[in-house]
């Protein structure tokens, strides 16, 4: 396998995608090439505008992590960071600041925002800062790719007894950041998908790969708002490469974010079991054909290969790069046999 394709959020894909990469290196994934091609498409709707830039979380949370500049002992953002911008605007009152933009991480967006304003695209702003973080450290064997050009956000309904609804509607990244994902979901709603088209590259990438991989990132929005881009679930059907996904969720729980919260909200349980019949299997309305679980949740596998699908236990934690690439190794092992 020389093509790889890997669906991701922020967090939970990107370091995936790093423990993925290191083991392709290495020759820790039998069946993958070691000059193998990996493609991020990466989830956009977490996107939003703030201060005036433009943000895009999960996209810069893979480029640093990818271009080795992500703070990993803080779980967000660039390392070395300081924060004297954002104590300004705290200084002078300024709505929003719950969303901590730091200085070296605004610089960032302050490129994406005047290139976006000069006309170009988020694929084509994404391939110039790409050749900064990754083209240096993967040469051409990295390629991210914004799920879409076009504005998709991920808005968040929760209970407000001073609405006359009853209801306040505030971006995921209000909920997430500020409401810490403390309150009840009421209900999703994804502003701009029915309309969005896949960006550049990405249906071919599909197409055309080995190997498709859905990472441990949130099912519901991550992995679901990438597969809601019209056009996207086709081509995972379409594709004739294998298309495994690996669970985030661990003995009923996730392992970081929200995911739990998340999958409440459309009527799914925190199960691997759950979930993997929730993505379903191709030919039968779903996208994958093997899904792996921990083995703490070994007991999963018999439902989901009396689905159709391919499944196995084998341990999820990725607390290294080489634990990382032997899940990995596993994933690709499943679907290849």
């Amino acid at each position: 396998m020389r093509d790889i394709t890997v669906l991701s959020g922020g967090h939970g894909g990107s370091k995936f995608i790093s423990g993925l990469l290191h083991g392709i290196s290495a020759g820790r994934v039998p069946g993958i090439e070691e000059d193998a091609r990996v493609t991020v498409i990466a989830n956009t709707a977490d996107d939003l505008w703030m201060h005036g830039v433009k943000v895009c979380p999960d996209l810069d949370t893979v480029m640093y992590t990818l271009g080795n500049g992500f703070d990993h002992e803080r779980g967000w953002g660039r390392k070395a960071e300081t924060w004297s911008i954002k104590e300004e605007l705290e200084a002078y009152e300024v709505p929003g600041t719950w969303f901590g933009l730091g200085d070296r991480d605004i610089a960032t967006h302050l490129v994406r925002t005047q290139m976006l304003e000069a006309g170009f695209s988020l694929s084509q702003v994404t391939a110039a800062l790409c050749e900064r973080w990754l083209k240096p450290v993967w040469g051409d064997r990295v390629r991210l790719l914004p799920m879409t050009d076009d504005r998709v956000e991920t808005h968040v309904a929760v209970k407000d007894a001073d609405s006359p609804s009853g209801l306040a509607v505030v971006h995921f990244q209000e909920y997430w950041v500020r409401l810490r994902a403390g309150v009840p979901v009421e209900k999703l709603i994804f502003v701009g998908q029915d309309e969005a088209k896949p960006g550049p590259g990405v249906m071919d990438a599909l197409l055309k790969s080995d190997l498709v991989i859905v990472p441990p990132s949130n099912p519901v929005v991550s992995i679901g708002t990438v597969l809601g881009v019209p056009g996207i679930r086709e081509g995972l059907v379409a594709t004739s490469a294998p298309v495994v996904g690996i669970s985030p969720i661990i003995s009923g729980h996730h392992v970081r974010g929200m995911a739990e919260q998340m999958l409440a909200a459309v009527g799914v349980d925190a199960t691997a079991a759950a979930v993997g019949l929730h993505y379903g299997k191709r030919g039968s309305g779903g996208v994958l054909d093997g899904w792996l679980v921990d083995t703490a949740d070994a007991d999963a596998v018999p439902a989901l290969t009396e689905s159709g699908l391919k499944a196995t236990a084998v341990p999820l934690w990725m607390s290294s790069e080489d634990a990382t690439a032997d899940i990995a190794a596993a994933a690709v092992g499943l679907v290849a046999r």
